[in-house]
């Protein structure tokens, strides 16, 4: 653990940092087909749950221009989907609604609100994501000063620009902002590629691969409070 810097403010990456996605996701495609079957049975008919994954990556795919909005590439695969089979448009946003409802059911892992208080009571928080959740609708924006999506911001992680908006609504420059996320690539290498500090969390004990190690690694967001607790410590301990 690196004791030689000290932070004014934290972003964190959501989906596998704050809660497991995967889960999350099998019941929103689950939720969407039940719907589908009772509103738009023709298409529901045509596209079972493997094959309506497999129409949205190949949305995904065909264009790139969207790569960075989760929610318009859903939009039009179920444009795609509902359109064929006769469905209108407001079929297509009844469809979302559900699945986007669903997409934002998640469970936090244990240790994940008890470390975010306690962080929030030290450093203004910022939610910095590639993903489509909503914090407001999940129940802890109060934690956070304000959200940045990769929708919002017209690309994502690992591209520094959607680290630098945070940190300029921050106010702040890049060295005084920690970033924490899971992803070796688009959380850590692309922070520290932008100036950022950098936090892995790390719960599946995966071994690290880059050449450069982040500045703090943890199994846990709980762990990561702690750690800079410790090293606030360390460093009001050297200016006393």
């Amino acid at each position: 653990m690196r004791t030689d810097f000290s932070i004014q403010a934290i972003t964190l990456d959501l989906d596998d940092t704050l809660w497991p996605i995967e889960p999350v996701m099998l019941r929103a495609e689950r939720r969407l087909d039940d719907w589908l079957k009772t509103h738009c049975p023709r298409a529901a008919a045509a596209y079972s749950i493997p094959a309506m994954r497999a129409l949205r990556d190949r949305i995904a795919r065909d264009n790139p221009h969207l790569a960075h909005d989760f929610s318009a590439q859903r939009r039009l695969s179920l444009h795609t989907a509902l359109s064929e089979h006769g469905y209108a448009d407001t079929h297509v946003e009844g469809a979302y609604t559900e699945f986007y409802a669903a997409r934002n059911e998640v469970e936090c892992y244990a240790d994940v609100l008890p470390a975010l208080t306690q962080l929030a009571a030290r450093f203004p928080l910022v939610s910095l994501t590639n993903g489509n959740a909503d914090i407001q609708r999940i129940g802890i924006a109060h934690l956070f000063r304000f959200s940045i999506s990769s929708r919002d911001c017209g690309v994502a992680k690992p591209a520094p620009e959607i680290f630098h908006a945070a940190c300029e609504r921050l106010g702040l420059a890049p060295s005084a902002v920690l970033h924490v996320g899971d992803d070796p690539d688009l959380d850590v290498a692309g922070a520290r590629m932008a100036g950022l500090r950098t936090a892995w969390i790390n719960r599946t004990g995966a071994a690290w691969s880059h050449p450069q190690r982040p500045d703090l690694i943890a199994s846990d967001l709980a762990t990561l409070a702690d750690q800079l607790a410790a090293v606030e410590t360390d460093c009001t301990r050297v200016l006393a």
